[in-house]
């Protein structure tokens, strides 16, 4: 009953609209600070590996993503250094606008979830639940947005080339 209420309720596509406007600027300017400002982030990943999340035990919890940043993320920090001020900037302008939402909102959760896993905890679990309301709400998150006509303008090219090639 939620989910529809969520996922097709015009009451929700307003109160939705307000939650991503709010996640959208906040990526946006994360984003475009990080981008004009300069940004390197190996000074946060070598923090994170030095420092990893730790158990009451003392362990590691997630030793593997401790590893992924060692032994891929620090190798390749030119990549990353390119990757995150351009996501976290269209993430934000694809949640401003509504357009491509739930995509946007995807990779929005997969960077929250990646900060995260590092030891940052901030205001990452706020967005992460807002960002699963706006996930499952779908399509109706953007509806007051770009996605009012972007979705059928995709659903209608992708039901064309699929017709096409079942022939």
């Amino acid at each position: 009953m939620f989910n529809k209420f969520l996922r097709e309720n015009k009451i929700s596509a307003a109160i939705l609209t307000i939650i991503r406007l709010y996640l959208g600027y906040s990526w946006f300017t994360a984003g475009f600070h990080k981008l004009t400002g300069g940004f390197d982030a190996s000074g946060f990943l070598k923090g994170a590996t030095a420092n990893p999340v730790k158990g009451p035990d003392g362990t590691m919890v997630y030793a593997w993503y401790v590893d992924f940043l060692k032994h891929f993320a620090l190798p390749n920090i030119d990549v990353f250094n390119f990757i995150v001020p351009w996501g976290e900037t269209l993430i934000g302008l694809g949640l401003l606008l509504g357009c491509l939402t739930t995509a946007a909102m995807f990779f929005g959760l997969v960077m929250n979830f990646s900060f995260f896993l590092a030891g940052t905890v901030s205001h990452n679990p706020t967005d992460i639940f807002l960002g699963f309301v706006i996930l499952t709400a779908g399509y109706n998150a953007g509806r007051i947005g770009l996605d009012r006509w972007v979705v059928p303008f995709f659903n209608k090219t992708v039901g064309k080339s699929k017709t096409k090639s079942a022939a």
